[in-house]
Order: C-alpha cells, then sequence, then structure tokens
C-alpha cells in the first residue's frame, strides 16, 4: 500500500542569524507556481548542496539531505520559509549529519529510506517505492534508486515543470560512485527508473561534480559538441551560479546515457577486452573506469 507522508510543524522556529551574502544563494524558479528549489552551495571539500523545496502557497519547506545545518537555518529564516520535515536520500554522513539540529530547531521529522533502518538513526517515517511526501500544498514521489548505495531514494515532482531531486544517484554529466552499493544494480536504477522520466525534467544532486565530470565525458567522446560546449560554459560559472540540466540535456552529455555511443564502446574496450557488449556491461565498466579517472 502506498503511503504518504505529511510535513507538519510541531514546534515554533527557533531563530538563526543570517550569516551569508544574500548574492550568495541560487533560487530557481522551476516553472510551477507553487514549488521552488533553493539549492544551497556547501563550501566543503566534497561540494555538497542542499536543497530547500519549498511550498510557496504556505511557505513550508522540506529540508533534504542537511549537511550544514546552521546556512540551512539562515538561508530558511532569511526567506521566512518554516522546515517541516527533513528527508535524506541515503545514508551517507554528509547527507545526514545535519539533521539532529534541523529537528532541534524545528521539532520536525525525519524521513528516509525504508531500506536504511540500520544506518540512519531517530527516523520517524521509512520510504518505499511509490510512497508519496508531502510539504505544503506540493506532493512528492518517491523513486527507489540504490546503487550508489543499497539504500537510495530520489524524490520527483511531475508538475508542469518536472524536477528530480537525485541525492548521489544522479550527478550532472554522472552518476554516483558505488563503492558502498552496485553499478549493475545503479544501472537498473537509471534505465528503467530515472531515464524514462520527461525529459524536461530538471536535475538537482546533491553534489556540484560537473565539471570533472564533463572533462570525463569529453575523455571518452572527445567529438561531443555538446559536452564541449557545456564545458566552456561551466568553466565560467561558480557553484552558486550553476546551471540546471535537464534529462534531455543529460541524453545528450553523460556518458552514462550514452551506452550505445561507438566512441564510449570502442574506448572501453581498448582498456577492458573481456567487456561484453550489453549495455549493462558497457555501465558497469564506465562507472569502473571513472573511479580510476
Amino acid at each position: 500500500m502506498k503511503k504518504t507522508y505529511i510535513a507538519i510543524a510541531l514546534g515554533a522556529t527557533a531563530k538563526c542569524a543570517d550569516f551569508r551574502d544574500p548574492a550568495a544563494i541560487y533560487r530557481l524558479n522551476t516553472g510551477t507556481p507553487m514549488l521552488h528549489i533553493e539549492r544551497i552551495t556547501i563550501p566543503n571539500p566534497l561540494r555538497n548542496y542542499n536543497h530547500l523545496v519549498v511550498c510557496t502557497e504556505t511557505n513550508e519547506a522540506i529540508m533534504l539531505d542537511p549537511c550544514s545545518p546552521d546556512l540551512c537555518i539562515a538561508t530558511a529564516e532569511k526567506n521566512g520559509w518554516t522546515i517541516t520535515q527533513v528527508v535524506n536520500t541515503h545514508e551517507h554522513n554528509d547527507h545526514i549529519c545535519g539533521n539532529s539540529d534541523i529537528v532541534s530547531n524545528y521539532q520536525c521529522p525525519i524521513s528516509a529510506p525504508a531500506s536504511a533502518k540500520d544506518s540512519i538513526p531517530d527516523v520517524n517515517h521509512w520510504l518505499e517505492h511509490g510512497d508519496t511526501v508531502t510539504v505544503g500544498n506540493i506532493t512528492l514521489k518517491v523513486i527507489n534508486t540504490p546503487g550508489h548505495t543499497h539504500s537510495h531514494i530520489c524524490l520527483y515532482s511531475d508538475a508542469e515543470q518536472p524536477v528530480l531531486l537525485c541525492g548521489d544517484t544522479l550527478f550532472n554529466a554522472g552518476v554516483g560512485n558505488c563503492y558502498s552499493g552496485d553499478a549493475a544494480t545503479l544501472f537498473d536504477s537509471i534505465t528503467r527508473l530515472i531515464s524514462s522520466l520527461p525529459d524536461a525534467t530538471r536535475i538537482y544532486p546533491g553534489h556540484d561534480y560537473i565539471e570533472t565530470n564533463l572533462g570525463f565525458s569529453l575523455d571518452r567522446e572527445p567529438d561531443n559538441k555538446a559536452s564541449t560546449q557545456l564545458l566552456e560554459q561551466v568553466q565560467k560559472e561558480t557553484p552558486d551560479t550553476r546551471i540546471v540540466t535537464t534529462l534531455r540535456m543529460e541524453k545528450q552529455i553523460n556518458p552514462f546515457f550514452r551506452l550505445n555511443n561507438a566512441s564510449i564502446k570502442a574506448s572501453l574496450r581498448a582498456l577492458f577486452p573481456e567487456m561484453e557488449d550489453t549495455d549493462k556491461d558497457v555501465f558497469i565498466h564506465l562507472r569502473k573506469l571513472r573511479d580510476q579517472w
């Protein structure tokens, strides 16, 4: 049975000083009047992005994968938003380390993948594939996307301008590593569940890796003009002004969506002569090469 978890504020919001230059906060209009995605750049070596998923009609927000709780609280307070729920996409520490501080400030519940019951503490609601999460008047669908880890979900809004909040499953021009997961499983998540979403879907990953990923893409497919042009654009941007790609763009620049490309397959086969001529094996060996690159 599908379950819906509604984010409800349980207590008064604690105040936090706004210490960040407002110009550094990147606001994005997703095309849906009620839905606003606030992408917050975390200045750490892992280049995390944190996201506030806001219902603009009620000013309620989901805090997705808090890594820097002080910065996220300051952003919410500055804009008059109340965080009514924390959602974790997976169990890695840089995606859950801010949970307790957010909960302490807002007295709000935590939702996380049901398969992470042994690795994420103090969770109130366990999410399965097909469940929904609601904030204000906005409902997002839960998509189970293991691979980066064995416990990973994405949140998807199928509004007029679709949105995918994808944690570490899908990155701009790349996919997540599988050190604590499985590349074959990630292949299934990408090809069965994500690639079939509308091409207009805007992609919000958990890290800013696009410049490095485009370098890898061009190393595999040097004649990809779309990747070349996008890399030139990205090199002029900062993490705060970074482009938000769509799934259509990813299918043009992301080698993990381009498994039948002759250049990609030929260069992989030169390095991995044992590679089978299947999309899954190409994906697995492409991920293996990316780990070494």
